[in-house]
């Protein structure tokens, strides 16, 4: 059960609110965020939910079954747009592109991508400063230092930052250089992680765990939206399976299934869903015509030099074709 509260709800009905829910055993969670004020009640007793729907200070009342309430869609019915600002939105009818390398290099490096999204239109930057790698002699990323640059060539050009976050101590230092935080397939289910980031006014991209379900998506990011912070975005980048020929198996029935459960934005990942540069196109193209209300991907001037993950990376000429073939397949499917 979600109750939206009205903001000027008073101490004394607050307090009759919650003896009401405790006499019929309903255990509660107050939930306050950028944009509204919530008890999560849990219980199994019925009741009439005028009851409490009629009370003061109570603006709404929603009966919700899914161990995932707040990001559930059974009680929001309008999907959530997440604002950038600049006029950069993500969600149901704002189709978002956000590409970059995997790992942020150089000071050239980031130059000459600023250069290539500019030309093509795009204007949200992806690149990993910290790099969770699974070997521990491989490139690991540049760091708060690498990150400052960054934000100062993609801020020169208009462009936004989405990057990843990989401890809750990072959180602060990253804070004023990065529009969007990622969470990545390994930190899905670091609880501290999304408790911290759930206290922070920055939209948060979360992908879905390596081996997770989509019940464990949505309950991840109803842990980062109970914390306060309603600003999230799913993303299905690939599970893992017994499939050897590639390197995970993209899911694309989860990018359907996501929209129907969940009010949050659903944005897809080729470049990790597959893992191979002559694929990556094909699954994005797929992704969107499933559902998906944007594409995240890795795109370098020259692939085979990047320092990490370059046998899934688009060159600049490739990625130019799919971006326009993308928006393409975006305005087909509005039209379904």
């Amino acid at each position: 059960m979600i109750i939206q509260l009205e903001n000027t709800i008073s101490p004394e009905h607050l307090s009759a609110l919650e003896e009401k829910l405790s006499a019929i055993r309903y255990q509660t969670n107050r939930v306050k965020t950028q944009y509204g004020d919530y008890i999560i009640g849990v219980g199994k007793a019925a009741f009439d939910i005028r009851s409490i729907g009629t009370m003061p200070g109570v603006r709404d009342i929603h009966q919700v079954s899914d161990a995932y309430k707040l990001v559930s869609k059974k009680w929001r019915v309008e999907d959530t747009i997440i604002n950038l600002g600049d006029g950069i939105q993500i969600g149901t009818g704002h189709f978002a592109i956000m590409a970059g390398p995997c790992s942020i290099e150089s000071e050239a490096q980031v130059e000459k991508t600023v250069q290539h999204l500019q030309e093509q239109g795009v204007r949200i930057m992806r690149g990993g400063v910290y790099k969770p790698r699974s070997s521990p002699y491989s490139f690991r990323g540049l760091g708060i230092d690498g990150l400052k640059m960054w934000h100062q060539k993609a801020r020169e050009a208009g462009i936004k930052i989405i990057t990843e976050v990989m401890m809750v101590e990072q959180i602060e230092a990253m804070a004023d250089y990065v529009d969007i935080f990622q969470v990545g397939a390994r930190n899905s289910q670091n609880f501290n992680l999304l408790d911290a980031l759930g206290e922070v006014d920055k939209p948060v991209l979360l992908k879905r765990g390596i081996s997770g379900t989509i019940d464990e998506l949505l309950q991840a990011a109803e842990y980062i939206f109970s914390n306060g912070n309603e600003r999230i975005m799913l993303c299905e980048r690939g599970i893992r399976s017994y499939e050897k020929a590639y390197r995970n198996t993209m899911d694309i029935n989860a990018i359907a299934m996501l929209k129907e459960k969940t009010h949050l934005p659903v944005i897809a990942d080729p470049s990790h869903g597959i893992g191979l540069r002559r694929y990556v196109d094909k699954i994005a193209l797929a992704s969107i015509m499933a559902g998906a209300d944007g594409v995240i991907m890795e795109v370098h001037e020259q692939p085979e030099k990047a320092f990490s993950d370059g046998q899934q990376t688009l060159s600049f000429p490739e990625a130019s074709r799919l971006y326009k073939r993308m928006h393409q397949a975006y305005e087909l499917r509005e039209h379904f």
